[in-house]
């Protein structure tokens, strides 16, 4: 069951180079813009600006690219148990920050938080892989499958 799991990780990681430099160039642009956001609006933010590298080029970009030729629900069902591994983790090391009486624990309570958090940031792998497959088609050409 290993071998055929890193046979499946090998065969979805093995793409065009120019795929992969997309990937990091549009998610460190959204995860430095998402990390502004919620700055600005007082939500939650990294404890360092470079954790968008960790957190969206190095966990992200990956992941992103094993899920991307599922369909919408199944990458969203997958991406969500990666967020939720993600923000428990960066909550529980305080590497994450939420300001205290943000608007999300107004509207859904402080317990809710980083379920919100999760089911929010399962999103950007089904719309990543969506709209990179854009990106990349109309740069270059061709499907990025």
């Amino acid at each position: 069951m290993i071998q055929e799991c890193i046979r499946y990780a090998k065969a979805k990681l093995n793409v065009d180079k120019r795929l992969i430099l997309l990937y990091c160039i549009i998610y460190f642009i959204w995860g430095l813009g998402m990390n502004w956001f919620g700055i600005r609006a007082e939500i939650a933010k990294f404890t360092f600006w470079w954790q968008v590298i960790s957190c969206y080029i190095l966990y992200m970009v990956p992941i992103s690219l094993l899920l991307r030729k599922l369909p919408f629900h199944m990458q969203y069902a997958y991406g969500l148990i990666a967020m939720g591994v993600l923000e428990f983790c960066g909550y529980a090391l305080k590497t994450s920050y939420a300001y205290p009486n943000n608007v999300l624990d107004q509207l859904f309570g402080i317990r809710n938080f980083a379920l919100g958090m999760a089911l929010f940031f399962a999103l950007y792998f089904p719309l990543g892989n969506w709209g990179i497959g854009k990106i990349y088609e109309f740069f270059f050409g061709k499907t990025s499958i």
